[in-house]
């Protein structure tokens, strides 16, 4: 038995798991009848069809009760960790004289389940390491494996098969709910997992634990030295031969972005930063000159050439355009930098430059001078530049200089924010904030020379939620007031507290991931009301058209009742069959019984006039009317009709009875919704561009987000489409705060998609700053190019 702390620990940590896998599990069910539903349309005979759209349906209103009993399951495995765990292989093989045969299905779901886990461990290595010798305390026992850490993919992979039993899927079902299960589920491990050690370890479970893997150094050759001969043939290739070989390189689609903002994880600067300048090079360096393709700690050096030659191109300096800085700091720049002699920012050979500790003391006491005052949206960095040499040339002489290292650093720091500025709204705080980020961001970036190349800097991720806060994308009720406020109170502090520790950074990026996994969870609530609202619609539909199914093989025989009772059938009768549906269900019972009610109907008003009333049968249909809300005359009037030879009734005129019925909303209507639909001309069909679109569209997940046009002039405002029905076609859009704003029918998105106006934001573009970092590169690259052909000139 497991002491009593333990078990409060596991406790948290089974209501952790609950809070952060509880909608994605539920969405899995959703995904599962949308991939069955799917499945069904493409299926090889009738018989399969139907099996898939039977379990389409059954499974459809399981997703929180299947979500709850895996988490149950969970539960009960986690309150288990002191007991030694199964050997599976062992017990698993055979002994000689038992062989038996196993379907190949079985192994099957075997296989794709270890492919689920092993595919998705690697990429949380260290919070695996870390959590399996936290959970080894709890348990008492030395560290676990990778494979059976708790809360790892393995783990919780192995919980699925025996959560899955509840819902009764076919062995070709199953395997589709795996594949589902990985999409939805496992795309939170990296959260669950962070969070996790983070519980454990404010509870004083291996509090101060690191994992620090030893990566060796690759063999590939530093700059300036002889390539190894195993490497001859890859550096063989000239520049130009390399550039040539990565643009026709084919590429794997790019995944459609489908995480939360805060959510999503950056690209690699560094790989970014090798394209670009292997590709400057091959344009700038001479034919027969080599470049070295690893990267290592020099990549900053390929920065350095690629803003020399620009420099070159453009006389020396950059085009740029600044904003005094002297109004709002109080500094000793001038306002218009224009009016005083231009002065060179970096050294030259007669005169050194000032180190950077100078450099940062310099700086430091700037920030002092500007932190209680709120920036200028439209300082700039070049503005803290002439403040900065105001400041050196007053205390060090007119001759004081940037080192060309910070020089370029600046420089570079100038074409990333502007390449920011313009992917933002000019009418946010935002902007604000970034003025006030602008000189502890230059301090970190010239006390870290991997500033530019080091993935997920905290500083550079604060940067992002700062920027992202007021992107273009977004909408005015899509920006998230909390969230402002918490990003001023943390910019503030950051601005007051820096002083050269990288930490203040990390901590200010942490305040912003929590308020990032609180705002999470709420849009995901508010969002799974509305998918549920719209799988009610989607349920009403479904109801509607078998009503209406029903309703017309029946009027069809012959003979066919009056036309006036077929009337009643289509508008009364319908809605009674269509709330059987809705509460009963397909193969329930009672919808048998309607359906045998609707066949007495007409077997009843095809009598010939005069005969026998059905009194006992009129009065169940009287009943069920008054269950979908008509009156008691209205329905005892419908009734009659309904249950008498003939279709008459001497007590009511089929005038009144025509006009009370056109005055009450049907089941399911809204204000004449659906008749303004139907009165819609016919679109004509789609091209071959928008049938291509169309099923693009139809096969992205859930969740996917889309850049719609809202204007002439370009403006996007960015949504997910949290859900679209198999049936219908019609999607459901939400912002980034689950709030619904659209629903839109996938053939117009097709068509919107043909034409430029609307784009599937793929995972590469999530990010505002990493889109910013392209596009800095791909300039740098442009004016390297052009100082190149300059002086081959």
């Amino acid at each position: 038995m497991l002491p009593a702390k333990v078990l409060a620990l596991l406790d948290e940590l089974q209501q952790l798991a609950q809070g952060i896998l509880l909608t994605p599990l539920t969405l899995t069910i959703v995904e599962l009848e949308r991939d069955l539903m799917r499945h069904a349309d493409v299926s090889r005979n009738s018989q399969l069809q139907m099996d898939l759209l039977s379990q389409a349906r059954h499974v459809m209103p399981m997703g929180e009760a299947f979500a709850r009993h895996y988490l149950a399951v969970c539960r009960q495995a986690l309150c288990s960790l002191h007991e030694p765990a199964a050997n599976h292989t062992a017990s698993s093989k055979p002994l000689a004289g038992e062989l038996s045969l196993v379907q190949d299905i079985q192994i099957d779901r075997d296989i794709l389940l270890s492919d689920l886990a092993r595919r998705e461990a690697p990429r949380h290595a260290t919070a695996l390491h870390v959590l399996s010798q936290r959970m080894a305390v709890l348990a008492g026992r030395p560290a676990y494996d990778i494979e059976q850490v708790p809360l790892s993919p393995h783990w919780l992979c192995r919980r699925l098969p025996q959560a899955s039993e509840s819902l009764e899927l076919s062995e070709e079902a199953s395997l589709v709910l795996y594949k589902a299960f990985g999409r939805m589920v496992l795309e939170r491990q990296a959260e669950l997992l962070e969070r996790a050690n983070s519980l454990l370890a404010s509870h004083g479970v291996l509090p101060g634990l690191v994992y620090q893997p030893f990566l060796p150094r690759p063999a590939g050759r530093r700059r300036g030295s002889a390539p190894s001969p195993a490497s001859s043939d890859a550096t063989a290739r000239t520049p130009a031969e390399r550039s040539e070989q990565r643009r026709t390189r084919p590429a794997g689609p790019e995944r459609p972005l489908t995480q939360w903002q805060g959510q999503s994880t950056g690209n690699s600067w560094r790989e970014s930063l090798q394209e670009v300048a292997s590709e400057s090079a091959a344009m700038a360096m001479q034919p027969g000159q080599a470049l070295n393709a690893a990267v290592s700690d020099e990549d900053l050096a390929d920065l350095q050439q690629m803003l020399s030659a620009a420099r070159q191109a453009y006389g020396g300096h950059l085009p740029t355009t600044t904003a005094g800085i002297g109004a709002s700091s109080g500094s000793a720049a001038p306002a218009d930098p224009a009016a005083e002699p231009a002065i060179p920012a970096a050294s030259t050979g007669s005169s050194p430059g000032l180190s950077s500790p100078v450099i940062s003391n310099l700086l430091a006491r700037l920030q002092g001078l500007t932190g209680d005052r709120p920036a200028s949206a439209t300082r700039s960095i070049d503005d803290i530049r002439n403040a900065l040499l105001a400041q050196a040339r007053a205390e060090h002489g007119p001759q004081a200089q940037l080192s060309p290292r910070d020089n370029d650093t600046m420089d570079l720091l100038g074409l990333l924010y502007r390449q920011i500025q313009a992917h933002m709204r000019s009418d946010t705080s935002a902007n604000e904030l970034l003025a006030q980020l602008q000189l502890p961001l230059v301090r970190a970036a010239i006390s870290d020379p991997g500033f530019f190349v080091r993935d997920e800097h905290p500083a550079r991720e604060l940067l992002n939620a700062v920027a992202e806060s007021g992107a273009l994308w977004l909408g005015s009720e899509d920006i998230d007031p909390v969230l402002v406020q918490k990003l001023g109170q943390t910019v503030q502090k950051v601005v007051s507290e820096y002083d050269g520790d990288e930490q203040v950074f990390a901590a200010a990026t942490e305040e912003i991931q929590n308020h990032y996994r609180t705002a999470v969870h709420k849009a995901e609530l508010s969002e799974r009301r509305f998918i549920e609202a719209a799988r009610g619609k989607e349920r009403l539909e479904t109801a509607r058209r078998l009503a209406e199914k029903t309703i017309e093989a029946a009027c069809s025989t012959a003979p066919a009742p009056p036309r006036f009772v077929q009337n009643l059938m289509r508008q009364a009768w319908n809605d009674v069959l269509m709330l059987t549906l809705l509460r009963q269900g397909e193969q329930s019972p009672e919808w048998n019984e309607q359906i045998a009610a609707t066949e007495r109907i007409v077997a009843l008003t095809t009598q010939p006039a005069g005969s026998q009333a059905d009194s006992q049968f009129g009065r169940q249909l009287e009943q069920a009317l008054g269950q979908v809300g008509y009156h008691a005359d209205e329905a005892g009037a419908i009734a009659r009709r309904l249950s008498t030879p003939g279709g008459e009734d001497d007590t009511t005129s089929r005038t009144e009875l025509t006009a009370k019925l056109q005055a009450r909303t049907r089941l399911g209507e809204q204000g004449g919704r659906n008749e303004d639909l139907a009165q819609q001309p016919p679109l004509p069909p789609r091209s071959i561009g928008e049938e291509s679109c169309y099923q693009q569209l139809r096969g992205l997940p859930f969740g996917t987000w889309f850049d719609f046009h809202i204007n002439q002039q370009g403006d996007t405002r960015r949504l997910r489409m949290s859900w679209f029905s198999q049936l219908t076609d019609n999607a459901l859009f939400v912002n980034a705060r689950g709030q619904k704003v659209a629903e839109h029918t996938m053939d117009s998105l097709a068509r919107l998609m043909a034409q430029g106006q609307l784009r599937v934001v793929n995972e590469s573009q999530g990010r505002l700053i990493d889109r910013a970092w392209q596009a800095t590169l791909r300039t740098l690259r442009s004016l390297a190019g052009r100082g190149g052909n300059k002086e081959s000139a």
